[in-house]
C-alpha cells in the first residue's frame, strides 16, 4: 500500500487517501495549496507521523508552486509565512517539523535559485523524501523482525502501518516483515478511541494484507494479556526524546503499564526522523488537544450529554523505562536510551547492537 500518498504533477496536487472514511469508503482528498494541506493535516485525512512528514514536504511544493508560477520580489518572504503556517499545523509529531526545516535548508543551501529552480528542487526532494521512507520502513521492519517469534500474537495501539507512512509502515512493517520471513503472526488491534484508528485503519491494511487480526475494545488489554493472548507489544510513535520517552496516541502509557505488569516486551518502531535529540524528555514534548465532538459523538450520533466537559489528548507519553528497545532502520536501540540515542546522532554511520 504505497499509493495513498501521491503527487499529482499535471494537475500540480498532492492526493491523499482519505482515512476519515475507512473503511468503509476509498475517497480522495486532493490538496492544492497550503491551506488544502493544513486542513488535511489538522483534520486527520492523513495522520501518522512519516505520514505527515511526507505531506509536510509535499506542502512544501505547494507552498512554493504559486510564487513560482507568478514571482514578485516578495515572494521569499510569502514562502517563509507559508512554511510558518505548515510547521503550526499540529504540535506533537516531530515530523512535520523535521520535513519544514529539511525543506527550508534545500532553499537556504540553493544560494541564489530562482523560485522556479526552487521548486525544482523540492519536488524532486519530497519525491526522494517519500521513497526514502519505505526504504527506511523496509530496513526497519528487517531488524524487528528478529525480536519475533513464529506463533506470536502482537498487539499494536493506534495504527502505525502503510497508512501512516509513505507504506510498509512502522510497527506493522516489523510484522509484515516476520511474515515474509515465513513466521505466522497475529495481531490484536486496540480499537483506539476516539477515532478508531485501529478498529478502522490497522484492521483494513492488515485483512488487506492476508495477516490474521482481530479487534479489541481498548479496556480488554489486561484481559488478554491475563489469558496469555498476547506475546509482544509494538506501537509507533510521534516524537521519541533524548532520554527515550515516547509520544504516541493516547493510551498508549496503559497499555505499557500493563505490558510490564504481564513480563510482556513492550517495543516501539520509529525512524530516526521521529527522535527529536533537542527534546530532553517527555515532559517537554507538546500534547494536542483535538476537539470535543471527536469524543462526545460518534458519527452523527451524540453520545454524552450536553454541556459536560471532555478530556481529548490526542497522545500521551510511555516512559523509557518501560520500553523494551526502540525499533530504527539502523538497528534496536537498547537501554539506557539516553546514552544510546546520543551515540547513535554522533556516530550516524556504526550500526546499532541487535538487542
Amino acid at each position: 500500500m504505497e499509493h495513498h500518498i501521491r503527487f499529482d504533477e499535471r494537475a500540480c496536487a498532492l492526493v491523499l487517501l482519505d482515512q476519515r472514511l475507512l473503511p468503509g469508503e476509498e475517497s480522495y482528498f486532493y490538496c492544492r495549496s497550503t491551506d488544502d494541506v493544513i486542513e488535511a493535516l489538522r483534520t486527520m485525512v492523513v495522520r501518522g507521523a512519516p505520514a505527515i512528514g511526507v505531506t509536510a514536504a509535499w506542502g512544501a511544493v505547494l507552498a512554493l508552486a504559486p510564487l513560482a508560477a507568478s514571482p514578485t520580489g516578495g515572494w521569499a518572504a510569502d514562502l517563509e509565512e507559508r512554511l510558518g503556517a505548515l510547521a503550526d499545523a499540529r504540535p506533537t509529531a516531530v515530523n512535520l517539523t523535521w520535513a519544514v526545516k529539511h525543506m527550508r535548508a534545500l532553499w537556504k543551501q540553493s544560494g541564489d535559485a530562482s523560485a522556479a529552480e526552487l521548486l525544482g528542487i523540492w519536488k524532486d526532494e519530497a519525491a526522494r523524501m517519500q521513497a526514502e521512507d519505505i526504504a527506511v520502513n523496509r530496513r526497519m521492519g528487517f531488524h524487528g523482525a528478529g525480536l519475533l517469534d513464529s506463533g506470536d500474537t502482537v498487539l499494536t495501539h493506534c495504527n502505525a502501518g502503510a497508512l501512516a507512512t509513505a507504506g510498509f509502515g512502522t510497527a506493522l512493517g516489523v510484522v509484515y516483515a516476520a511474515v515474509e520471513q515465513g513466521k505466522h503472526i497475529r495481531v490484536i488491534a486496540d480499537e483506539t478511541r476516539p477515532l478508531l484508528q485501529g478498529a478502522r485503519l490497522t484492521a483494513y491494511e492488515l485483512k488487506a494484507a492476508g495477516v490474521p487480526v482481530t479487534v479489541a475494545c481498548d479496556n480488554a488489554c489486561g484481559l488478554l494479556m491475563r489469558r496469555g493472548l498476547v506475546n509482544k507489544v509494538i506501537v509507533g510513535a510521534d516524537r521519541i526524546a533524548a532520554n527515550g520517552d515516547v509520544a504516541n496516541k493516547i493510551g498508549t502509557y496503559g497499555v505499557a503499564l500493563l505490558a510490564r505488569a504481564h513480563s510482556i516486551p513492550f517495543y516501539v518502531a520509529a525512524p530516526l526522523s521521529s527522535i527529536d535529540p533537542a527534546t530532553p524528555d517527555g515532559e517537554r514534548i507538546p500534547i494536542e488537544r483535538r476537539p470535543d465532538d471527536e469524543v462526545t459523538r460518534i458519527g452523527c450520533a451524540r453520545i454524552s450529554p450536553e454541556d459536560v466537559p471532555v478530556f481529548n489528548f490526542a497522545f500521551d507519553v510511555t516512559p523509557a523505562e518501560l520500553i523494551a528497545g526502540i525499533i530504527t532502520e539502523r538497528g534496536v536501540l537498547a537501554p539506557p536510551y539516553t546514552k544510546s540515542i546520543a551515540a547513535l546522532f554522533a556516530d550516524s554511520c556504526r550500526p546499532i547492537r541487535q538487542l
